[in-house]
């Protein structure tokens, strides 16, 4: 049957984009793929319950309907992957449309994702890394953007940060010290040694930026001299691994991936890593190192020899 929407719910729906647009600045594919979750569960509840999908029908849903619609789309194939992301769009929305409407939104938000295996993240080798990096630096005809490219990604390789890391830093960071003190993810501080190429790379940035690069202002600007957009280093990143031929996976956070790896690759102790990455526990800097049981059990016997 194909999906009827009262003109109330059609407006929410249309309002809650309005809103992911304007507060959380969502792409218009991240709306795209929103709507598309919440159509596909609208319409099996309109079959489900037989008639067309208004915004009071939110008010009545029951844990029984959840379970009913995540049986389905288990049985239509859909992975768990899939399931957990069309609940998160369902829950976003439901959260936003109860405190609009007023309804107790409880038997939805308290519905639980299917359990899934994360991926293990994909790591580059160390040369692809690099000439990964290389070939960003052609990719902008003005050289202080493609300087400035350049500078992002290694800081992301060389230091291990997050994207929003490299990105958060001000004019007060140059030149780089030996040591960065990084604010991560829940306001926890860590430092970071700096290598030489990553201080080089910035430097080489920041001499041919045309903008002033005031202390308290964003250290890495776009074209227009406003704080850069993430986006654009994963476009960039985008066209640099198509023309060396690597997999999707070589993104912004596999160079951190990368750089997590090749340090315990080179012997390097996991709780130090695990310090350098800020992660809160060991498990996380376990699972982001893409390193072999074989090579782990070859640095545990080189750092703890036998007789």
């Amino acid at each position: 049957m194909s999906l009827e929407l009262s003109a109330g719910l059609r407006d929410a729906l249309q309002a809650w984009g309005e809103h992911l647009r304007a507060l959380d600045d969502a792409s218009d594919a991240t709306l795209r793929a929103y709507l598309a979750d919440l159509r596909h569960f609208l319409t099996f509840l309109a079959e489900h319950r037989g008639g067309p999908m208004g915004v009071a029908a939110f008010n009545g849903i029951g844990a029984t309907d959840m379970r009913a619609w995540m049986a389905h789309e288990r049985r239509r194939g859909v992975g768990a992957r899939s399931i957990a992301r069309r609940l998160s769009a369902v829950k976003a929305f439901t959260r936003w449309l109860s405190e609009r409407e007023g309804f107790d939104p409880s038997a939805i938000l308290s519905t639980r994702a299917p359990r899934f295996r994360a991926p293990l993240p994909r790591p580059l080798p160390s040369d692809a890394a690099k000439d990964l990096i290389d070939t960003i630096g052609h990719q902008h005809a003005e050289p202080w953007i493609a300087a400035r490219d350049v500078a992002v990604a290694t800081l992301l390789y060389g230091c291990g940060l997050r994207i929003s890391e490299a990105l958060g830093l001000t004019g007060a960071a140059r030149p780089l010290p030996e040591v960065l003190r990084i604010t991560g993810k829940g306001g926890k501080e860590r430092l970071v040694p700096v290598l030489p190429v990553a201080a080089r790379a910035v430097e080489a940035y920041a001499s041919a930026c045309p903008f002033d690069l005031a202390p308290d202002a964003p250290l890495f600007r776009g074209m227009r001299g406003g704080a850069l957009n993430p986006r654009l280093i994963s476009g960039v990143m985008a066209q640099a691994r198509m023309q060396l031929g690597l997999p999707a996976t070589a993104t912004p956070h596999a160079l951190r991936h990368s750089f997590a790896t090749h340090l315990l690759e080179a012997g390097g102790d996991l709780r130090a890593i695990q310090e350098l990455l800020g992660h809160a526990s060991l498990s996380t800097t376990q699972a982001y190192t893409a390193v072999d049981t074989a090579h782990l059990m070859e640095i545990y016997a080189k750092a703890h020899p036998h007789g």
